[in-house]
């Protein structure tokens, strides 16, 4: 009997009430050819879903940029064997799902399967084929370079996506994480296959990687699992450390013109990476400050007292170097430089003053209080084991993540703020009408005004 992912989810609604909300037991072995492998067993579901990890995000595109995010589109376009849809039919005959992508640091392989024994060995074949033999077939490449640069034209008219672009470029200067993840029209045009397979060959190794895997599946299945995965991927070498990060020197605004009622702005700095011994402290006060929605210090002091923004928010982007501190919002071209001295000001005052002990407790019942279901499904934990095993974070994390944040005081925040957060040297970036517009618009509403009526 066909059984398919999507029709399981009834099962699940069934079964959630039996879900224990215990922080999953992670298990860590490493395969004979380099493979880091974290397992967890979750028995409650005839499910599995596996995930591999390799550090091969756009950070590592160089000047190709693109070649990251174009190799995994293309993972699944054809093998030698298989075409782009004998590889879909070959998965949705046995209702599993494929998927892959990639971020600045990481790029991933995914697989969500039944375990029922005919269902899990056909798509495992299907999927260790496609990681095996990817054949980055000319036509579909072809096609996905059009849709790539349809993509980044479309981009050009979208006052966030040149927002976002400007930040990283100018946050981040001449370090990998500057640079677009989709490319530009110029590196995406000049992307030939020989780049793809190169990346793939490079990047997409035993030791460059790491396999989650999660499910319904005992020990010593899923170790014998593990080392079909680690066969058909050489051995290869681990990436080399990406460069440190700078700290910002000073402050600086960037303006954008773009022909938009409402301004885009971003500010912020280098934050925290993975494993940072701030982190827990930073993310609880970001909570407070602007990661908790209309109770954050933000939204009250930008949109519900002086209605400059519809949405204002901020958080840490944590990666394997500093991620960004973003605080975001859009605001009127008129009142743009009001909204973001406001902004600011919360910011200076919350790194001063700290979040009040009520505002402490309230961010940390509502983050420990929301953590059991956000562990509660195997999409859940996937994304939790591949993060722990990529950034080579304690296995213990999700069994102390409460009772970390549990611990940290008022001090703690105060004092991780007054040292990890420079308001002064900000980078501001405003996409919207420039001021000399914004004062003619003014102008030209007044006298509209003005008008007899």
């Amino acid at each position: 009997m066909k059984l398919s992912i999507s029709a399981s989810l009834f099962i699940t609604t069934l079964l959630l009430s039996s879900l224990s909300l215990a922080a999953p037991k992670i298990q860590h072995w490493i395969s004979d050819n380099g493979l880091a492998v974290y397992y967890v067993y979750v028995p409650e579901l005839p499910m599995m879903d596996l995930r591999l990890t390799f550090d091969a995000g756009s950070a590592r595109d160089g000047d190709k940029w693109g070649v990251a995010g174009m190799t995994v589109a293309m993972l699944d376009k054809g093998t030698k064997d298989l075409n782009a849809d004998q590889i879909a039919e070959a998965f949705e005959s046995v209702g599993a799902e494929f998927s892959a992508g990639s971020a600045r640091d990481m790029a991933w392989i995914s697989l969500r399967t039944l375990t029922l024994p005919e269902q899990q060995s056909s798509a495992m074949k299907t999927w260790l084929d496609v990681i095996k033999n990817t054949a980055f077939p000319e036509k579909d490449f072809a096609r996905l370079k059009k849709q790539a640069l349809v993509g980044l034209e479309a981009e050009k008219q979208s006052p966030a996506a040149i927002a976002s672009k400007a930040f990283y470029k100018n946050l981040y200067g001449n370090h990998p994480y500057a640079t677009p993840q989709n490319g530009t029209e110029e590196t995406v045009k000049a992307l030939q296959i020989a780049d793809l397979k190169s990346y793939y060959s490079r990047y997409f190794v035993a030791k460059n990687g790491q396999l989650a895997i999660v499910g319904s599946i005992d020990r010593n299945a899923a170790e014998a699992l593990a080392k079909k995965v680690a066969s058909v991927l050489s051995a290869g070498e681990k990436a080399a450390a990406i460069p440190k990060v700078k700290p910002l020197a000073e402050s600086k605004v960037v303006r954008i013109e773009f022909p938009s009622s409402q301004s885009h702005v971003m500010i912020g700095q280098p934050g925290t990476k993975r494993g940072d011994k701030d982190y827990f402290a930073l993310y609880l006060g970001n909570h407070g400050l602007g990661g908790s929605g209309f109770t954050s210090r933000l939204m009250k002091e930008v949109r519900v007292k002086r209605g400059l923004s519809y949405s204002v928010y901020s958080y840490f982007i944590s990666m394997r170097e500093p991620g960004p501190f973003l605080l975001g919002l859009q605001t009127k071209n008129s009142q743009v430089d009001e909204a973001v001295k406001v902004a600011n000001d919360v910011v200076k005052d919350f790194q001063k003053n700290g979040p009040s002990e009520e505002q402490l407790k309230a961010s940390k019942t509502n983050i420990t209080g929301g953590f059991p279901l956000r562990t509660a499904s195997n999409d859940d934990i996937i994304g939790y084991i591949a993060m722990i095993g990529f950034y080579g974070l304690p296995l213990d994390y999700l069994d102390t993540f409460t009772t970390t944040i549990d611990k940290i005081s008022r001090k703690d925040v105060m004092d991780a703020y007054s040292r990890r957060l420079h308001p002064d040297k900000f980078l501001t970036v405003i996409v919207g009408k420039k001021e000399a517009q914004v004062a003619s618009d003014k102008k030209a509403e007044k006298a509209t005004a003005d008008a007899p009526k």
